[in-house]
Formats: C-alpha cells, structure tokens, sequence
C-alpha cells in the first residue's frame, strides 16, 4: 500500500485520542511512588522524596505505531516516554525497561533521542545533532512525534527530526509517561511533568510516515547493515562468521590459536593477561586513512584490550603489541592499568598513554557512561584528516588533531616517545588487541570519508 503524502496525511491519518481521562481508566502506576492526575486535560505527574523513577502505564499494548503529544517539564525535572515499554517479572523483578523517548530539560537538550532504560543506556544520544537540541523549549510546551514501524524508530521534537534507530530487541509494548527520580532537595520544590493531545495511529502506520530525513541513523542490528547504513557508505569489517579480512599482526594468517568464534561473536580468549603472546593481535588485511570506525565490545570482570588505528605491524620487531594509536577497552574498577600512566589516560575509551578519557558531550555530568563487564558497549573512532574524536556510548569521550603540537608534546611524555613520527602514518590498518584477557566483539563496521 503506498504512502499518502503530507497534505493528504493530515486530513486522512486515523488518529485516536489517547490521553488519560480523569480517574486515569485504562491506565496504573509502576516503579516510584510519584502521583499521576489529570488537570485540566493534563497528565500531571509530580516528583517525591525517596522514590525510584515513576511510570502511568497503558494497559493497552503497542506494536507498529505513530504517536504525538505535547509534553513540559520543570527545569530540574528529567523525564520521558516509554515506547513498546516492558515489564517482566523475570527481568530484574518487574522494573519498567526498554526504549524511552527522552525529556531532557538539562543544558545538553537531549530530547527526543533514545534511552533503552534499565538495559542498555543510549541508543542515540543528540551529541551529534544540533538543530534537535536547539529546538528544544525548555520550560515551554514541546511537541514530540515518534515512529515506531517495524524495527526502525524515528523522532522529532517541535516538527525537527531527532534521531533514527533500528533495534530489533522489542516490537510490541506500553506506552508510559515518566516522572524521574530526584534528590530530596530537588523534590521540596515539587516540579511537575505535564502531557496532554496524546494520540496515535495504530491502523497502518506506515502509511501516514514522514518522509525521508538526513538524519544520520544507528543500527543496533547485530553483525547487520540496514540499507540506510549502506547508502551511507558503511560496511561490515567482519561477517559475523569467518576471519575473511582479518590476519595475524605478526603474519599472513589468522592466528590458529587464541581468537574463537561463536554465535555472531569473536572473541579474544583469556590467557593470563600478557600482551599478544598468546593468538596475539589481528589487524584488517587492508589500510584506512579517513574513516568512521564502529566496534561493540564486551568486557569480562578485570579485562584489557584495546582497539589500535593507524598502526605499524612491521615497527616492532618481538614481543609485544603492534604500534598505534589505540582507543583502550579496561575495566577501570578491577584492572591495575587504569591507575597507571598519567591523569587516568589508561581508563577505558582513552587516547592509551595520551589523553584522558572524559565525558566532552555532557557539561553537567562529568562521568562516562560505560557498561558493567558482561553487558555490551559501543566505540567509535572518527577521523577525518587529523582530526580525531573517540565515542564510548554515544558520548564524545577524547577529541585531538594527529601531528599538533599539542599532540607531538604528548607522544613526547609517553610511553611511544621512542617512535618517530607516532601516530601521524598517513594511513594503517585497524587492529584489536589480545592482551590475555577474554573481550568479545561484534558489529564491527566502518565508512570511509
């Protein structure tokens, strides 16, 4: 069936009022003790000492969807949007978890991008967009759209498109409106989250979409592209399967011992925590100079490794690692490396032995946002000429230029000092570090610029 276009959407779109009513039938309460009334044709919902995040759920569930509404909340007030929301007793005894539209009144204007709560953080973060975050009116009514269609999500906040996923973990669930948990000092001063014109479009959906956007989108499909992140021009460096484009950093072959592969995953196997003397390092078969590298990785309690760039695989004759610039995969707490070298630049999403990781994304939380061992985390690295940015979880984490002063004075003081002309190659191949330690990867893709 094809799409209507925009005129025809607005007059035509099945559209069904869903606001809760007065006495909220069709409707209960999850999570925090936060109250929910209807003020007005408003959802009020108000924040309270000592409680968990608060939820006024739908009793109806959704799959594919369109939903609209108008949503405020106080400055001091985080909020959201649960869609396809879950909620399973064998799930961490019930907690309400999956894909939240966010309600972010902080400076970094986040809203409209998507938080798996409860699970596994952010799936788009507005880091990257800056016309979603400027659209949003903090204070003031926003309105806010999300496409929920098959396994692809699409937002918008006050008619700017926002953020693009495809997710294949949840196709039907509630919808609930969010009051956040606050410190007590925060909740003295009762701030609210108001929502009212909530409506959707149930009866085929897909007819009354939006069209296309440039809004760049995430794939969280495992070891998979989307067609979008091939017209993008993305590729799979690794097929989930064989070691086809991969080789040992100290020879032709992939290592016969070390490396395994199971379900979708590759793994380093633990080995005692040496570097590279077991299977040892493996690096891509070919060379990138600009590029945009995606890598979902899994830490094991204590574990090391790390993700190399721009490396030398002939430079260092022996043992040891390869030589390149690497974005460093530790378990901070448990491991004695992230107290080493200077200012915590051997903690995990480090520039290793050069920059400190920090949070450059977020100015009201200073920490990064990185998964427990067991749980899976994102990397990113994109260059372009020289310049470099490191991503851990959707959050700029370092940021330099190859070959600056600043950069030289670094590589000066560290461990590479010994290396003429480190980390300014024209080009190299991309390589994942054994260190000993088991760390498994997948969903490793990049693009070229």
């Amino acid at each position: 069936m094809a799409p209507v276009s925009a005129a025809q959407g607005q007059q035509q779109a099945p559209w069904q009022d869903v606001t809760p009513r007065a006495g909220l039938a069709g409707w209960h309460s999850a999570g925090g003790q936060a109250p929910y009334r209807v003020v007005d044709g408003e959802v009020v919902g108000s924040a309270v000492p000592n409680s968990a995040n608060s939820w006024l759920v739908s009793d109806a569930l959704y799959g594919d969807f369109i939903l609209e509404f108008d949503a405020r909340t106080d400055p001091t007030l985080n909020s959201g949007v649960m869609i396809r929301g879950q909620s399973r007793p064998d799930y961490r005894n019930g907690v309400v978890h999956g894909y939240q539209m966010e309600i972010d009144p902080s400076s970094r204007r986040w809203s409209a991008g998507i938080y798996d709560e409860q699970r596994r953080q952010w799936l788009y973060t507005l880091g990257r967009n800056d016309a979603a975050r400027k659209a949003f009116r903090s204070g003031d009514w926003n309105h806010y759209r999300v496409e929920a269609i098959g396994t692809r999500l699409r937002t918008w906040i006050n008619g700017v498109p926002a953020a693009d996923v495809v997710d294949d973990v949840d196709a039907r669930g509630f919808i609930a409106f969010q009051v956040h948990s606050v410190p007590d000092a925060v909740a003295a001063q009762k701030p609210e989250a108001r929502f009212r014109n909530v409506r959707i479009i149930t009866d085929a959906p897909a007819r009354f979409a939006l069209p296309a956007t440039k809004v760049e989108q995430q794939g969280w499909l495992v070891n998979r592209l989307t067609p979008a992140e091939r017209s993008a021009g993305w590729k799979l460096l690794w097929d989930g399967k064989t070691t086809q484009g991969w080789r040992s950093a100290k020879g032709p072959a992939f290592p016969k011992t070390g490396w395994s592969i199971a379900d979708g995953i590759l793994s380093v196997e633990k080995s005692g925590g040496a570097e590279a003397t077991n299977g040892g390092d493996i690096i891509t078969t070919r060379d990138y100079k600009s590029f945009e590298l995606s890598v979902d990785f899994r830490l094991t309690p204590g574990a090391n490794s790390g993700i190399k760039y721009f490396v030398d695989p002939n430079l260092l004759k022996g043992d040891g690692s390869a030589i390149g610039l690497e974005f460093q995969l530790l378990d901070d707490e448990r491991h004695p490396d992230a107290k080493m070298g200077r200012d915590g630049n051997r903690t995990i999403g480090s520039l290793y032995d050069l920059i400190t990781a920090r949070n450059l994304s977020d100015p009201d939380s200073p920490g990064k946002r990185v998964n427990a061992p067991g749980e899976w985390n994102r990397a990113v690295v994109v260059v372009r000429g020289k310049h470099v940015e490191h991503w851990l979880n959707g959050f700029k984490v370092v940021e330099y230029e190859r070959g600056s002063p600043a950069f030289r004075e670094l590589v000066a003081r560290s461990k590479y000092a010994k290396w003429p002309n480190f980390g300014e190659w024209e080009q190299g191949p991309i390589l994942l570090q054994d260190h000993g330690d088991r760390v498994d990867f997948r969903s490793i893709k990049l693009r070229e610029f």
